[in-house]
């Protein structure tokens, strides 16, 4: 059984006004010549970016379906994808140090071995919610995931781009000297800092927080343009795996919140903010923050019944995306309290993650009230079509 597969198209767009700021007073005839050019320059960019990426398609014909997500921009997939091919699979199944050129940094991957574990949680387990059950046998597929939450060091090359971007991330205009991974479509500037007042700027070693499901999935998009290897968000039950390593306990130690802080940075030991990432004691497979620290991004929707439909049978790699749903976080986070950080504890995002944002329509890229949230990646072992992967870079776009 190989999960839930239900896709829908987002829409989104924005109006130029003229005439007066946004406090009501008027704006000089300059001012609103300017804007009037930039306007003119970005249709000219828009058109120019759309031919060079039905340029980048060319090659064998490639069926598009009705429902794909940023059609115009598949010719970059497709780019990436043939890099991520011509790299091909490692020769040994072991873990490894990603290096990052645009961040001048590294991220270690830990090499997870395939298996089958019980996904959910007991009837009996203390903080237990109904969406944890009920517990059902899921067998997955070895792959790599980063040892910690991604931090600022490597965040920020990609949130920080330098460069001018349109309000969806594609380039306004292109340089000659471009990267491949200059073509993804990558966060305009925010506009406070994105620490949310939690320390003195984006400092190393903390993790990156804040961003929408949509930039977690296009920095993996990002990662893999520069790297040759395929990343994206974890799915649930690989986030569970990874977190369990091999435990069926509450916690990935076992049962009992008296070694947690141990473990975690959760409401009793976080002093109110995020702390950095690898202080605490790893599982068993190495990884750092399972629990706690920033509440975790993974690639599903979010369905409250999403194991009841799976009627009690085993399943091969789940994924449930679905239609206008909200997305999965794992983990727990500082400001939690130990039930919500279990390793089968489920969240579903929400509007309110992005209530202070003053922009109509509101923000693709950032959380104003998201400092709880961050995320780590995965490299799958087997690579995905063209199609698939650009969906699953594509999909969450417009929503929190």
């Amino acid at each position: 059984m190989r999960g839930i597969f239900l896709v829908s198209c987002f829409l989104g767009g924005s109006a130029l006004l003229a005439g007066c700021r946004d406090d009501g007073s008027p704006r000089p005839a300059t001012e609103d010549a300017a804007r009037i050019t930039g306007a003119r320059q970005w249709g000219e960019s828009r058109s120019a970016l759309q031919k060079r990426e039905l340029d980048r398609a060319a090659g064998p014909a490639l069926p598009i379906p009705d429902d794909l997500p940023a059609r115009e921009l598949v010719g970059t997939t497709r780019q990436i994808h043939q890099l991520i091919e011509a790299s091909g699979i490692p020769s040994r199944f072991e873990s490894y140090t990603e290096a990052v050129p645009a961040a001048g940094a590294s991220l270690r991957m830990a090499a997870i071995p395939g298996g089958t574990f019980l996904m959910g949680s007991p009837a009996e387990e203390p903080g237990r919610k109904p969406d944890e059950g009920p517990r059902h046998e899921v067998n997955v597929s070895p792959f790599w995931i980063s040892e910690t939450e991604i931090p600022w060091e490597l965040y920020t090359a990609f949130m920080e781009n330098g460069r001018p971007r349109a309000k969806d991330g594609q380039l306004l205009e292109e340089q000659p000297d471009d990267e491949l991974w200059d073509s993804v479509t990558q966060p305009t500037a925010p506009y406070t800092a994105m620490n949310l007042g939690m320390g003195h700027g984006y400092e190393h070693g903390l993790p990156a927080i804040s961003m929408s499901h949509h930039a977690a999935s296009k920095f993996c998009e990002w990662l893999s343009a520069q790297t040759g290897h395929y990343y994206r968000l974890p799915t649930e039950a690989e986030w569970e795996y990874a977190c369990r390593a091999g435990n069926p306990g509450a916690y990935s130690y076992g049962n009992g919140e008296e070694a947690l802080d141990q473990y975690a940075w959760y409401w009793d030991n976080s002093n109110d903010r995020y702390q950095k990432t690898g202080s605490k004691k790893p599982n068993k497979w190495g990884l750092r923050d399972m629990h706690g620290n920033v509440a975790e991004w993974v690639l599903d929707s979010y369905l409250p019944d999403a194991y009841g439909k799976r009627d009690g049978q085993p399943a091969k790699d789940p994924l449930v995306i679905a239609p206008k749903a909200p997305h999965v976080v794992r983990g727990g986070s500082w400001e939690d309290d130990p039930d919500r950080l279990r390793s089968a504890a489920r969240r579903a995002s929400s509007p309110a993650w992005n209530r202070q944002d003053p922009q109509n329509p509101k923000s693709i890229w950032y959380l104003t009230d998201g400092g709880m949230i961050g995320f780590r990646v995965v490299r799958p072992m087997n690579i995905p079509d063209v199609i698939t992967m650009h969906r699953l870079w594509n999909f969450s776009k417009g929503e929190p």
